[in-house]
Formats: structure tokens, sequence, C-alpha cells
């Protein structure tokens, strides 16, 4: 089966909010001395460094984060991915295939759940077979009401493709939100895999976007989770020590 993929559509705009951010905050500080365009242009172009995106970026002035949108994509996730991430609505944009418009009608490719990858192939291939009954009675309904009507027949672990649009900000909110060790494994495999890819394009904006227990705290109170991830490790780490599984080979099944 298709493995679960994700890709920044947008790379260039990750450069161009860390320029904004750096020229918010400048602006906030040297204000006084724009007194016409050529004036705010050249505070604009004018150089930073690295170290510079670093420090703002983990003030608590949350609108220098806001000023750019950056768009991804995530296919072969399940449809059960889609109902949790898109509780997030503040200042996220979603757009995902419609079980009212596209025929799923003969679809076999469903993400299998990590704890079942775990649990061996006895209990993959029981919640396979139970996915392709759902699916073959999906079709029948479909011949005769519709797309609209069979899609409550859908399985929760269909695949599905889903655009994501946020700013900055809300990508670290939602990265720090969802990449705890509370949340579901498919969840926080996608939100990794994405945190990964951001990280890798601009460390400097998305260095502290892990979890809060990366940050010496959890918020979770007497729900923690009592694993706190190691502080100072990159998103690529706990993908390899969260998910032992999913090598090359094996993220085929998921």
């Amino acid at each position: 089966m298709r493995k679960i993929e994700t890709r920044v559509l947008n790379p260039d705009e990750i450069a161009n909010a860390e320029k904004m951010l750096v020229c918010s905050a400048r602006l906030t500080q040297r204000g006084h001395n724009i007194k016409n365009l050529d004036d705010f242009m050249n505070l604009y172009e004018k150089d930073y460094t690295k170290s510079t995106v670093k420090v703002l970026a983990a003030l608590p002035h949350y609108t220098l984060q806001k000023l750019g949108v950056i768009n991804v994509v995530i296919t072969g996730a399940s449809r059960r991915f889609l109902a949790q991430i898109t509780r997030h609505q503040n200042e996220v944009k979603f757009m995902s295939a419609s079980l009212q418009y596209s025929d799923y009608s003969g679809s076999s490719d469903f993400v299998v759940p990590y704890k079942m990858l775990e649990a061996g192939d006895e209990v993959v291939e029981l919640y396979k077979l139970t996915n392709m009954f759902a699916m073959k009675e999906y079709t029948h309904v479909a011949e005769i009401c519709g797309n609209d009507s069979a899609g409550y027949l859908a399985p929760q672990g269909m695949r599905n493709t889903l655009i994501i649009s946020a700013t900055p900000f809300q990508w670290k909110h939602m990265i720090q939100q969802r990449v705890c060790r509370r949340n579901t494994d498919e969840t926080r495999y996608i939100m990794l895999k994405i945190w990964e890819q951001l990280y890798n394009i601009s460390p400097a904006l998305f260095a502290n976007a892990g979890p809060f227990c990366m940050n010496g705290y959890c918020e979770e109170g007497k729900m923690s989770c009592k694993n706190p991830i190691k502080m100072n490790i990159t998103p690529t780490d706990i993908l390899k020590e969260d998910f032992p599984l999913l090598t090359k080979e094996e993220a085929q099944k998921i």
C-alpha cells in the first residue's frame, strides 16, 4: 500500500516568513526612522542572520510569526486523522477530497494503525478484511444511492488527500499539540513528518516547535504520559525512536 506522504508546497514562503519576522521586529523598534517608502524598503531588504531569526522565533511576540502562509499537502492519511486535525481552526485552512463527489468504489487501501503493525499480521489481516467488507457495501450503495450516501459506510481508515494552509505560528502550535505522546500514533507520525520538513528548511524558525515536555514542563497535569521526549533532539530523532517499525519497507504498510 501507499505510505503516508507529506510535502511543503511553497518552501520559498518559509524564507519570506523569516524575512517578514525580522522586518516586523525591526519596524516596531525603528519606525521613527521611516519617512517614506524607500526608507521602509531599505529596512525590508536589510540583511539578517539565522541567529536573529532563532531569537525572535523564541519570543512570546507571536504576531511576528503570523505574516506568512505555508501550504502542506498530505496524501494517504486516514479520514480519522482528518477529523482530528481539522479541530484546529484559528488561522488554519483545510481542503480535502470530498466523500460527496469522489467515488471510492473498489478502494482497497487503508491506513493500518501502528499498534496493529506491532500486534502482527493476524490483526492486520483481520482489519483489512473488515475494511474490504465495508467498501464492498459502499460500492453497492453507491450504485443505488450515489457517492454521498455511500460515504457513510466509508471506514475511518480509508485514505484521503488533505491540504493544510497555516501561518508559521499556527504550524508550530499544531505540531506542539499533536506530536505529544498522548496523541494517536498516526497523527503524531504525520505531524512529526511535517515538522521534520519544516525544520530541515528552517531550523531557526522551527527549532522550538516540539511539545511542552521538550521545553522542560508538561501541561497535561495528571493526564501526562509520564514519558517525556528528550530535550534538544530533532523530529527525525523522535521518528526513529517512537516509530522503529516504519523503515522504508514497513512504511508501505501504514
